[in-house]
């Protein structure tokens, strides 16, 4: 079985983006404001695989402004880099 978790980039009404995680396995779906938020939420679900998960498939809303998905590549980049350090 192949755990595969989809990260959709959305924005709310007053035009702050966020991200909807789906396991796509158990159907769950979490809210994440901003990418540390992401990150608890996407190790915690992953621990029901034992840590594994096998593909995070990244997509965003039509209505989502590209300078938002900027930002939020920006930020996973900064977050990877500092994850690499550790």
């Amino acid at each position: 079985m192949s755990v595969v978790f989809e990260s959709v980039i959305k924005c709310n009404d007053l035009g702050f983006a966020y991200i909807e995680l789906k396991d796509t396995v158990t159907q769950k779906i979490e809210i994440c404001n901003d990418l540390e938020e992401f990150s608890k939420r996407i190790e915690e679900l992953g621990e029901d695989y034992g840590g594994r998960i096998d593909e995070v498939k990244w997509s965003a809303d039509k209505n989502v402004p590209q300078s938002e998905i900027d930002k939020i590549k920006l930020a996973m980049q900064k977050y990877q880099e500092d994850m690499v350090e550790k």
